[in-house]
């Protein structure tokens, strides 16, 4: 394989870099060499949909990478985008060449199993590739119905691995890195994988993965516990209902290979609603545990043997339901049997206990700001923590807990700490966090030790560094957490009677 290079120009330079499938051009922002759309995966459409990933075709001559590939067919703000062809990620890199050998983040997109992209402007990699002196990688696959749709009982072994083949997607990306980071100045040998909501729940699937085994090295899971995936027997019964929508029989497979993308997306939201979905932290189109591709659930009823070995950092945002419960004056005011109300519709279960839990635990809490404490608990805090119990009790290798506790100013300052509100941080990128939140020195400041402990992780194992206050691992007896803020500080087993009361409700105690 020739040597990457650097051909200066009088736009300041572009980057060359060689792959196994060819050569690519990238540019340079700032320093940062910058390579957009380079195909890991063939097309996934027609006679490739609902099957493995299979390796681009070679090109010759340099083949552009200067624009973001397309994401997989998603819906988006009420339209319909994306394409099937959307095996594409991106490289963020300082410098070129195999002599570097700099730590690789490969970053997982957020939305679930059913929509995102690595393109998200929250992620442009380029700030965090500088702070940390890493190589970062985002990446898109496939997702919702294309990319987790269980075939194996109605079309046979071919279709086996159906039902994982997002997951698939991304251990192909995994393999490209494997394959070609060098050339891009990354070491093969110190792969992290990080990612937020959806992305977190792909990092901790992947560890439960036989395939993913040897791909990466450390792990980090925002706000994206998971224990527990799609049984067999219930992926069966949503693909009954799929292709009962669709009109199409066992023995149609070709035909449905056929289905265009918006006949396609339309019969999986059908399926949906036919699908149960109130498992807490139930996400649709989630993978499924087919025995093989994804052996057993990857954390319950506990961690993943074969990733036993690999450090994690893993946390969740302190008021995350915020999000998806927007306050408005109306809520900001609920009432105490408002409260009781909301959470017994939350919980399903006569919510005292754990109100005067909570309030325990937040004396000077509003009713409103007690329901989104619960709601983000119930499950997301909750599954944080214990996933990282279990993998405390396998005893092979540390995990860091950390909550962030950062509250916006955006949105009149209600939002407090929302899903997702850690994103722009990590990536240092708070021009796209909002208009007041940019313009903040304290958070400045919080995103550029948040990225500095990110990356020290990923070079080292060891997430420590200066500015921030010494984060022990996680034991079952302490239960050490990172509050970040402004003020970031570690503390012990935090709102201990709170978790203990949201645990019961779980049946995690």
């Amino acid at each position: 394989m020739a040597a990457s290079r650097l051909v200066r120009g009088q736009s300041g330079g572009e980057a060359i870099a060689e792959t196994t499938s060819g050569s690519v051009r990238g540019a340079m922002n700032g320093g940062i060499r910058v390579f957009k759309g380079i195909p890991y995966g063939a097309d996934t459409s027609g006679k490739n949909r609902f099957l493995p990933p299979v390796k681009p075709s070679a090109w010759t001559g340099v083949r552009d990478a200067l624009a973001y590939g397309p994401p997989a067919p998603q819906a988006a703000a009420g339209a319909f985008i994306g394409s099937e062809d959307c095996l594409v990620l991106n490289v963020f890199t300082p410098s070129l060449g195999s002599t570097a050998k700099k730590p690789v983040m490969v970053w997982l997109h957020g939305g679930g199993f059913s929509f995102g992209t690595g393109s998200d402007a929250r992620l442009e990699g380029s700030n965090l590739a500088r702070l940390g002196d890493v190589v970062v990688v985002t990446i898109n696959h496939r997702l919702n119905v294309f990319g987790y749709t269980y075939l194996g009982k109605q079309f046979g072994p071919e279709f086996a691995s159906s039902g994982a083949l997002g997951m698939l997607d991304i251990i192909a990306a995994l393999e490209w890195v494997r394959d070609n980071i060098a050339q891009f100045g990354g070491d093969p040998n110190v792969v992290t994988i990080f990612g937020q909501s959806g992305g977190g729940r792909k990092v901790a699937t992947l560890m439960a993965m036989p395939a993913a085994q040897g791909l990466y090295h450390r792990a980090i899971i925002e706000s994206g516990a998971i224990l527990k995936l799609m049984p067999r027997e219930a992926a069966i019964q949503y693909t009954d209902h799929l292709l009962a929508d669709l009109g199409l029989k066992g023995s149609d497979i070709r035909e449905l290979q056929k289905v265009p993308l918006l006949r396609m997306m339309a019969a999986n939201e059908a399926a949906l609603k036919k699908t149960d979905q109130s498992a807490p932290g139930y996400t649709a189109n989630s993978p499924v545990v087919d025995g093989k591709t994804i052996p057993s659930n990857p954390w319950d009823p506990a961690g993943p043997a074969i990733s036993a070995k690999i450090p994690l950092v893993i946390g969740w945002a302190h008021t995350e339901e915020t999000l998806y419960d927007q306050p408005t004056p109306e809520k900001l005011a609920l009432d105490e049997t408002g409260l009781k109300e909301r959470a017994q519709k939350r919980l399903g279960i006569d919510p005292a206990a754990v109100i005067a839990a909570y309030r325990r635990a937040n004396p000077d809490a509003s009713p409103w700001d007690l329901y989104i404490l619960i709601a983000t608990d119930h499950p997301r805090g909750t599954y944080a923590r214990e996933l990282a119990k279990r993998k405390v009790l396998q005893g092979a290798a540390p995990a860091y807990v950390y909550r962030f506790d950062f509250e916006t100013p955006e949105g009149g300052g209600h939002m407090r700490s929302p899903h997702a509100v850690e994103v722009p941080f990590v990536f240092n990128n708070l021009a796209t966090a909002g208009k007041l939140i940019s313009k903040m020195p304290e958070a400045q400041a919080l995103a550029d030790k948040l990225g500095k402990s990110w990356t020290a992780f990923a070079r080292t194992g060891d997430q420590n560094v200066a500015g921030l206050p010494k984060w022990p691992a996680y034991s079952v007896a302490r239960r050490d957490t990172m509050l970040f803020n402004a003020n970031c500080r570690v503390e012990r087993d935090p709102d201990r009677v709170a978790r203990e009361a949201m645990e019961k409700v779980l049946g995690l105690a």
